[in-house]
């Protein structure tokens, strides 16, 4: 009886949803505030458990109306490059702006310096190049580290300690070229070595750090834990994350941030699309694409989960959907419904707010869909649209 409590439950929630957005055009994304508001309780409670302080990592999540919102949780933004430092210190001004990148431009550094207040180096080389510029302006630096300690499997172009990284300085290097006067310029340490997963890989990780770099550790005021903290999952151990970070921070007298991304923003979003044809080959054709408009559904791969959908072969009928673009390989994958699917019929993909509008492109001339805001109340807001100008526009028009 529970177990049919809770389908009938979730039957009319999905119902719910489903007529909130029936009137939206498609494609387009929709961001749900409710589950926004609910990662960030949760990603409050750990920092004030803790003591440690959370940033955005903007590269899977950078819808900047939403920071007002954000900044009621997180301690600040976490950035790849000067862009997104300054969209960071504009849009969540009271708060952190971090940044790191696998290498600085000379021309863009003097402008970083006016946007980030911590400023995370990739090797010794940039750290000599830039570090006394960043320190007499008055920023807070550290250095990434690699501790080649991978706990990934089968995602070898998300793993930074993959052989042969580019990502972080391994204790060989430290050796060969940080000598004292530079050590002595770092206020932290950063690494990242996760990738959608749970406080045990961090806890082994925390154990190679420590190996290589926990001499240095009583020398720094803080320690940048990256992120790939899977921190909202209903299954993640968020009381060995707060054991690891009280560990450390009583260890070594540091202050810690972790700056998770999709953590932040994870299955607080939609793809809205509706079929546009039953094509050749039993394809139901959509107006969306997965190479355009979810492209981390190909780059991983990955399946997507689709609201009201099963695994092939659960529901009495199974199709396969794909985008309409002309690579052959846009197909998004193989699901099963419990009725057969027509021309016109919605579908909404979920866990879509993460790396798809940050990251999203317009191959073939695909139009960039729509941005809503699912509000509390049910009600939706536009936030961004976008037409052929946006296509244009990115292609000349200075001459």
């Amino acid at each position: 009886m529970e177990n049919k409590k809770d389908r009938e439950l979730a039957a009319e929630k999905i119902g719910e949803l489903r007529n909130s957005l029936e009137k939206l055009p498609t494609p387009c994304y929709v961001i749900d505030e409710r589950k926004l508001r609910r990662n960030g309780e949760i990603l409050k409670g750990v920092q004030e458990r803790t003591g440690c302080k959370i940033l955005l990592a903007q590269k899977a999540f950078s819808n900047y109306e939403l920071y007002p919102l954000l900044s009621e949780y997180l301690a600040g933004t976490e950035a790849s490059g000067l862009y997104e430092a300054r969209l960071g210190a504009e849009e969540m001004p009271d708060r952190e702006c971090h940044v790191f990148c696998a290498a600085y431009r000379q021309e863009e550094f003097d402008e970083l310096l006016k946007w980030a207040d911590h400023i995370v180096f990739n090797s010794p080389g940039q750290l000599k190049k830039y570090g006394l510029q960043a320190k007499r302006a008055g920023k807070s630096i550290g250095l990434r580290v690699n501790p080649e300690c991978s706990t990934q499997e089968g995602h070898a172009i998300y793993d930074p300690c993959a052989p042969g990284s580019r990502l972080g300085t391994t204790r060989a290097l430290w050796d060969a070229r940080m000598g004292e006067e530079w050590i002595g310029l770092l206020d932290g340490l950063h690494f990242h070595t996760l990738c959608e997963q749970n406080a045990d890989a961090l806890e082994c990780t925390l154990e190679a750090v420590e190996e290589r770099f926990g001499e240095f550790l009583p020398r720094m005021k803080w320690l940048n834990m990256g992120g790939g903290h899977h921190i909202t999952r209903k299954d993640y151990d968020v009381e060995l994350l707060e054991r690891c970070i009280c560990r450390i921070k009583e260890k070594y007298d540091v202050q810690v941030y972790l700056e998770p991304g999709e953590a932040v923003a994870l299955h607080a979003g939609y793809l809205v699309t509706q079929v546009l044809d039953l094509g050749p080959g039993g394809v139901a054709i959509l107006d969306m694409s997965a190479a355009c408009h979810a492209p981390d559904v190909l780059e991983m791969p990955y399946r997507p989960p689709l609201m009201g959908a099963g695994k092939p072969g659960e529901y009495a009928y199974t199709c396969r959907l794909g985008g309409p673009t002309c690579l052959a390989g846009d197909v998004i994958g193989e699901y099963s419904f419990p009725e057969e699917l027509r021309e016109g019929d919605r579908l909404i993909f979920e866990d879509m707010a993460i790396y798809t509008m940050c990251k999203n492109n317009t191959f073939n001339g695909m139009p960039l869909p729509d941005i809503y805001l699912l509000k509390e109340d049910g009600s939706t807001g536009l936030l961004a649209a976008f037409g052929y100008e946006d296509f244009k526009g990115r292609l000349g028009g200075k001459r």
